[in-house]
């Protein structure tokens, strides 16, 4: 049996991998080519902001024609996360196989901006797997959506039982060009003012001249252990601010988009806080975002971090979210 799988990001794909064992089907569609054999090259899908995705519209619609053309060979289908992309192709597929079964994993946040399109994806998606508790308030009551549990609990592999006094600092400037190119002139200036030991967190198969001046920094790419060494972490706004939240790493986010993606989603995202952690259990960490990314703040950040209070925090995220993901949803996908 085959199921058709639609997974762009680098972290969906960490979830995917996570799934699959446990599911009954040969994946085919777009997804890591570690994990099978894709249609595509997830290079080429790479896109920041609303700019970049304007100018790649048309591949992305021939794209999409030859996702819904392979669908007929699926049994099921499985969209992972890009909404941008997965939820035109939910409508496309269900359309021409009215009874084929969609399954979306990873839910947009349509609670946080744009949420119309809840209404399309109870329309077009027949299950709903949440990962965050809260998303199944804001969708019609009897629509299928379920909470599976938050997949970074199956792949974390080590929290903080106590605070963390190690000498060590992680920086983590983001996985895409212009979050790094933006952000490290002001994470080497950071690094300058702190006199402890600083990792700098690469993923694998970026280029390290990206990064510019990385001297003082020692280079990782195991963000994980990155985290769960350091005392404190300057993180790119994304996953990578949850993760630490959760294995117990004080942090700051720190965020700076481009001026047009920025000017766009203040308008429409209504939101007080950016970070998922903070956005679930409250004011968890500092938040900086544009012209507020300075040295001085993120160093005030560090300073009056708070490691015990930060980590009994941590305690009341993992609670509140509850377990991993992983056999859950894969259950929910096989019945």
């Amino acid at each position: 049996m085959k199921i058709l799988v639609s997974a762009f990001e680098r972290s969906a794909n960490v979830h995917l991998a996570h799934l699959l064992p446990h599911l009954h089907y040969e994946p085919i569609g777009i997804f890591d080519k570690s994990l099978g054999s894709p249609i595509v090259d997830l290079q080429s899908l790479a896109v920041m902001g609303f700019s970049d995705a304007l100018k790649k519209l048309p591949y992305f619609l021939r794209l999409k024609n030859e996702m819904v053309d392979l669908a007929g060979e699926a049994d099921k289908v499985l969209l992972i996360d890009a909404s941008g992309f997965n939820l035109p192709l939910a409508k496309t597929i269900k359309k021409r196989y009215p009874d084929k079964e969609i399954i979306y994993y990873i839910l947009p946040q349509a609670w946080a901006w744009r949420r119309g399109r809840i209404k399309t994806i109870e329309r077009y998606v027949d299950k709903a797997l949440s990962i965050l508790p809260f998303e199944k308030e804001y969708y019609t009551p009897g629509y299928t959506i379920k909470y599976v549990g938050h997949p970074l609990l199956d792949e974390i592999p080590r929290f903080k039982e106590n605070p963390s006094t190690s000498g060590i600092v992680a920086f983590m400037p983001g996985s895409r060009r212009s979050e790094i190119t933006a952000l490290m002139p002001v994470f080497r200036k950071v690094r300058q003012r702190i006199d402890k030991e600083a990792l700098l967190v690469v993923p694998p198969s970026m280029d390290l001249t990206l990064y510019g001046d990385i001297d003082g920094f020692a280079i990782t790419h195991d963000a994980y252990d990155a985290l769960f060494r350091s005392e404190f972490a300057f993180v790119c706004s994304g996953t990578a601010t949850l993760e630490a939240a959760l294995i117990g790493t004080p942090l700051a986010l720190a965020y700076i988009a481009k001026p047009l993606d920025y000017f766009i989603a203040k308008r429409f995202v209504k939101l007080s806080h950016v970070g998922l952690a903070n956005i679930m259990v409250g004011d968890m960490h500092p938040e900086f975002l544009q012209t507020d990314v300075t040295v001085d703040n993120l160093l005030r950040a560090y300073q009056e971090s708070d490691a015990a209070a930060f980590l009994e925090k941590s305690r009341r995220l993992r609670a509140y979210l509850g377990h991993g993901s992983a056999k859950i949803a894969a259950r929910e996908i096989n019945g």
